[in-house]
């Protein structure tokens, strides 16, 4: 990995120690370039003949996310953003009272909302996983829940957004194979900070954005639907007809891909800006690209511990999201030295991530991203800055 060049392609690093690609990261230039090259092209020949001209580089999008995380073009489907996906999955389940969905205390925020609201119109109920001691998932609990209650779907975020662990997706994988049952998970905060591949973790949803690790444009995602899915005419609540075909006055056919999932009008400069920062993470690798971010994160980690700072990660697998706040318990102090420094970072509040939050007894964090374009440099003058 050329990290002189992927800096030099990321002109936002001039000027700042930018740690928050877990909200949203800076895009290479090359990204940039596409996305405006083609708005030049929509200004000179309208939105329609522009998209005509570019069909073959748009049909690229298929096969470079699929590449991305193991699956095959005709699974895919571009999306306005991970939680556009998340919700598109949902409404392809049929949910009548009585259904139950099983999740965990470390979903994201907004998947929380989604099965409350669930909840509210259709009586279903919502069962999370306990933890172990060790904060892994407790997979017999799991297995338990399965047998009892035969559950419509189970609900999984990979990396929870307010916490460094990463939830064993591909073991409850295993079980939800087993017993035949809807497979949903959120790598939203996972793609593009390290491997993801839909066949060791036999989802049959997986949603993701743009704007984080994958260093794309805000406004786009994406949903990877497994071929099991498509076979049982799983579609969303809601289609067009970039989804189905209209075959009677009171019928219609669906369409055989995963793009049943889309809607027509699309921007496709952001599409192709989202191709082009997924071409980027799979030209150097995302094995590389993860074995670089554990190395440079693991030392912020402990680096922050050291100086004795409250580090609030838990569990035995952690990734590039780091949380922190002082030992007791505040994070008024770290935020104002870091803006004064021109340090970019996140802030996540208790309503964030309520469950966990409750459990570790704070109202915020703070919350750390470095990525691959980051360097040990950096780090280090950032911890100096802190301890100052």
């Amino acid at each position: 990995m050329d990290i002189h060049s992927i800096r030099k392609d990321t002109k936002g690093l001039s000027d700042k120690i930018f740690l928050n690609s877990a909200g949203s990261s800076l895009m290479p230039e090359v990204v940039v370039k596409t996305m405006t090259d083609y708005l030049h092209q929509e200004e000179m020949y309208g939105g329609y003949e522009t998209a005509n001209r570019n069909a073959e580089l748009i049909s690229g999008f298929y096969e470079e996310t699929a590449k991305l995380i193991n699956a095959k073009a005709s699974n895919m489907a571009f999306t306005s953003s991970a939680t556009d996906a998340y919700v598109k999955a949902l409404s392809s389940i049929s949910f009548t009272e009585g259904d139950c969905i099983i999740t965990t205390n470390d979903d994201y925020v907004s998947n929380q909302i989604a099965f409350i609201s669930l909840q509210k119109k259709y009586n279903i109920e919502i069962i999370r996983l306990k933890n172990l001691a060790d904060h892994e998932l407790d997979l017999e609990d799991l297995e338990n829940i399965i047998q009892k209650r035969n559950p419509k779907l189970v609900a999984v975020t990979h990396i929870p957004t307010n916490s460094g662990l990463i939830q064993n997706v591909e073991g409850v994988g295993k079980i939800c194979r087993k017993y035949n049952i809807l497979y949903l998970v959120d790598a939203c905060q996972s793609v593009g900070q390290m491997v993801v591949d839909v066949e060791k973790i036999g989802c049959d949803f997986l949603t993701a954005t743009g704007r984080k690790f994958l260093r794309g444009p805000r406004g786009t995602g994406f949903l990877y639907v497994s071929d099991r899915a498509i076979a049982q005419n799983l579609a969303p609540l809601f289609l067009d007809m970039s989804g189905a075909v209209w075959t009677g006055f009171n019928e219609y056919e669906l369409i055989k891909t995963a793009k049943r999932f889309e809607l027509w009008e699309n921007s496709y400069a952001a599409l192709l800006g989202l191709t082009e920062a997924v071409k980027y993470a799979n030209n150097i690798g995302l094995s590389t690209i993860e074995n670089y971010n554990q190395k440079l994160s693991g030392k912020l980690r402990n680096e922050l511990q050291n100086r004795g700072f409250r580090v609030l990660d838990e569990g035995n697998n952690l990734n590039s999201i780091i949380t922190f706040c002082t030992q007791d318990g505040h994070i008024e102090s770290i935020q104002k030295v870091l803006k004064e420094h021109n340090v970019y970072f996140s802030v996540s509040p208790k309503n964030g991530a309520l469950i966990d939050f409750t459990h570790k007894n704070v109202d915020g964090v703070i919350r750390f991203f470095p990525h691959y374009f980051n360097t040990s440099d950096e780090i280090e003058a950032m911890l100096e800055i802190l301890s100052k």
